[in-house]
């Protein structure tokens, strides 16, 4: 039996009806091939980041197993392109970075592995059509972003509070409150819990 790996998947969208987005992503992460779900946030509302002039996002966290793969750089990377292809099946469109999404899946840790590794073509951001220095862009696990974007420490601490990420030196838990003295408390905001098929108000 090949080994199973814990990740967890960052999920966001401001386009369209967000919510009904996210929910069928929720879905469409667990039939992924050897994959099971094996957790879901809290739906959040949070503040966009980077690009203020466009509507708030909605965000959430999965906690998935799956395969392993014979390294883990080999299993980032096959897990990186099928969230890729996911998004670009739910109609994701090349736009600017921190742009809005119909749907933005981000690998946030994989294990405990420690990765900087090359994209391969499948992997590359979406957004590398307009931005030429995206598509150089490597994948790095955990994300080098997640320890400072409440967008993603809040859902994370939700499933994985007393998690020490590889390279980190506090908590999802710690590093929640942290950006939240930062951001303030209206920055990301809980509007919905997992119903088992959907979050629920």
């Amino acid at each position: 039996m090949s080994r199973r790996v814990r990740a967890y998947i960052g999920l966001g969208a401001n386009v369209g009806d967000s919510q009904a987005t996210l929910t069928e992503a929720v879905a469409a992460l667990g039939a992924m091939p050897g994959a099971r779900l094996r957790g879901v946030s809290r739906l959040y509302r949070t503040a966009p980041v980077g690009v203020t002039d466009q509507p708030d996002f909605l965000n959430a966290v999965v906690a998935i197993d799956v395969r392993g793969g014979a390294d883990a750089a080999s299993g980032a990377t096959q897990l990186l392109v099928g969230l890729k292809g996911l998004e670009r099946s739910f109609g994701r469109r090349r736009r600017r970075r921190w742009g809005p999404r119909e749907l933005d899946l981000d690998l946030l840790m994989f294990g405990r592995a420690r990765l900087s590794i090359e994209r391969p073509p499948g992997g590359a951001p979406l957004s590398a059509a307009l931005d030429p220095g995206a598509a150089a862009r490597l994948l790095e696990v955990p994300h080098p972003s997640a320890a400072d974007r409440l967008f993603v420490l809040a859902p994370l601490a939700d499933l994985a509070p007393g998690l020490v990420p590889p390279g980190w030196h506090e908590t999802v838990r710690t590093a929640a409150e942290r950006r939240r003295a930062i951001e303030g408390p209206n920055a990301a905001v809980p509007i919905g819990r997992w119903a088992g098929d959907r979050w629920l108000p």
